[in-house]
């Protein structure tokens, strides 16, 4: 008995398992180096060549720093030059954005919840136009936006920009597939059992949810607005309506002519300032990006 009283509460011993270690692939560490050496090289010229006068930019090292550090004096040239004109271009584009890219982003935050949380007769129907739409490139309805907006009279104006930046099929149906998911039909039925309104149980139930993809939708659309070129060329004659774009280039043409190579320095340090707005939002946005991915788990 008392032996085998002891073989019973004989102490069991667990062996654990030594830890993987995580292989290192020699090759995908190549390939991410070189990826990154890509992405980062021109922005790297561009600053670098940003802070050189204009004798230092073609008497030098293209990716190496001349003698004399120029940025702030081409910064306060960029500003000033005719008058000023670039500012009234960047404030043409944060106009654009801010009407164009943050109308698509709502627009597509609400249709994209609505068709995916309501049934409707025709809703694969719409899906399909979605699709075709996504399919379609910008610059393939541009000039028939131009006859539809010219019969209008509505060209060389900022609408003549904004409304076409309005629609965004894939932010559309990026927010469909999203919502779809992130917002369970489980907390819309309670917040309706509760006796919420849908307007009420959108704004305060599931628009939380889905900032996420938002948030995406708006970084996609601001980067679609902010490097529009070619339906500002097709829409707009007056300078003073110009995109950051369309402004760059009419500079970067004057460079090109006999005698205008004194602009070029000019050029580099605007298309250094044009980005930089765009460095700025993806990283104060990204946070959520990494905050609320889970949001539309449903405990059981």
């Amino acid at each position: 008995m008392t032996a085998t009283a002891r073989r019973r509460h004989k102490p069991l011993v667990v062996r654990r398992r030594p830890a993987r270690r995580h292989r290192r692939s020699v090759t995908l560490t190549l390939l991410t180096s070189i990826m990154l050496v890509y992405t980062l090289l021109p922005l790297a010229w561009l600053l670098i060549n940003a802070s050189k006068t204009q004798e230092g930019l073609f008497g030098s090292f293209g990716l190496w720093f001349a003698g004399d550090f120029a940025l702030f004096s081409n910064i306060a040239d960029t500003l000033t030059y005719d008058g000023g004109i670039f500012t009234r271009w960047l404030l043409n584009t944060l106009l654009y954005v801010i009407l164009g890219a943050g109308g698509a982003t709502a627009l597509a935050t609400i249709a994209g919840y609505g068709l995916a949380k309501f049934d409707f007769p025709g809703k694969k129907a719409v899906f399909a136009v979605v699709i075709g739409a996504v399919a379609v490139p910008g610059t393939a309805l541009a000039v028939p936006t131009f006859l539809m907006f010219a019969g209008l009279g509505l060209t060389d104006t900022p609408w003549a920009i904004i409304i076409p930046s309005l629609i965004s099929p894939f932010g559309l149906y990026l927010m469909w597939i999203y919502a779809a998911d992130a917002v369970p039909d489980e907390i819309i039925e309670s917040a309706r059992v509760d006796g919420a309104r849908e307007f009420q149980t959108f704004f305060r139930v599931s628009l939380p949810l889905l900032s996420p993809g938002i948030v995406t939708v708006l970084l996609f659309t601001v980067v679609a607005t902010w490097n529009n070129y070619f339906l500002p060329l097709v829409m707009l004659r007056d300078p003073d309506w110009y995109p950051l774009t369309l402004g760059l280039d009419s500079w970067n043409a004057q460079a090109a002519t006999a005698g205008g190579e004194a602009v070029f320095n000019l050029v580099i340090t605007g298309s250094l300032l044009t980005i930089v707005p765009l460095i700025a939002a993806f990283l104060l946005l990204q946070r959520y990006w990494q905050s609320g991915l889970a949001a539309g788990s449903v405990k059981e």
